[in-house]
């Protein structure tokens, strides 16, 4: 029985929406509705039309008897401000403050719906990126790296520090500098986790000096992978950085000379996101 087109857009928008990335035939479409791919072809017309307008993302659709339809999710600038305005203001609590100029982050990024926007965001810098996997040290960095990884539609992997563990089998560990304390530390990561050969975007919620990031860029290179990007949701003062290519969300000073506790900033999003031309899409 045919399915009526109202139907069809709800059901056709819910499965591109929670399958990014991944091409979807005319062909599986048109048996899913009884419906002729024509009909399937001018539906992905208004969808692409449609979630393009509401800021939702972006529908590709590619003809011929190989082709079908491929969604690509992104946040419109405006509703990026908006988003991260609201995170710089809960951020801007001098309550949040931790031993060593760390901000507690915890409870935002525990949020599904605070999560869901940072995953939308940093998917939008990499729109026509190859992004194959996201890297994370463990343990404050994994709610983030998998709302990223979900955007994405790719596996996220977990370094650790310290010994290994039985549960991870074989694995592959290297040394690097800690940015604040300059101490060498281990991280490492089991083989089975990451195939070789991959692009990888790494994620953290907070970096100060950049050693760990530092590190899991030495460890991508062990995997023969090619780190394309590291996206950061809170970057906080360091007087020596190790790691100068990187997207934040917000920057945080703590402990300032001027008596203040902490103080708040957009971070370097808007420049990295939004200016390119590439992205010319996503600007409001």
């Amino acid at each position: 029985m045919k399915t009526p087109r109202a139907e069809r857009l709800v059901d056709m928008t819910h499965y591109l929406v929670e399958r990014p990335r991944t091409l979807v035939p005319l062909t599986f479409f048109a048996n899913r509705y009884s419906s002729a791919k024509s009909s399937i072809s001018e539906d992905l017309t208004i969808l692409k039309k449609t979630l393009k307008e509401r800021g939702v993302g972006l529908l590709e659709t590619i003809p011929g008897a190989a082709g079908g339809a491929k969604f690509y999710p992104y946040i419109l600038e405006r509703e990026a401000d908006e988003f991260v305005n609201d995170m710089l203001k809960q951020v801007n609590d001098e309550t949040r403050v931790l031993p060593g100029g760390y901000v507690y982050l915890s409870d935002l990024l525990g949020k599904p719906s605070v999560l869901r926007q940072v995953g939308r965001l940093v998917a939008t810098e990499y729109l026509n990126t190859d992004i194959q996997a996201v890297m994370t040290a463990a343990t404050k960095g994994v709610p983030m790296a998998a709302a990223v990884a979900e955007q994405l539609n790719v596996p996220f992997v977990i370094v650790r520090s310290g010994e290994n563990k039985v549960t991870e089998g074989p694995t592959v560990s290297v040394n690097y500098l800690t940015g604040s304390s300059k101490h060498v530390e281990k991280m490492e990561l089991s083989r089975r986790s990451l195939p070789t050969g991959l692009n990888i975007l790494i994620v953290d919620d907070f970096m100060k000096a950049g050693g760990t990031i530092n590190g899991m860029k030495t460890l991508a290179k062990e995997f023969d992978s090619d780190v394309k990007g590291v996206a950061i949701f809170a970057e906080g003062r360091a007087q020596e950085r190790q790691v100068d290519d990187f997207t934040s969300l917000l920057h945080v000073d703590t402990n300032l000379d001027s008596g203040e506790v902490i103080k708040v900033q957009f971070g370097n999003y808007k420049q990295n996101i939004f200016r390119g031309r590439e992205n010319k899409i996503v600007r409001s």
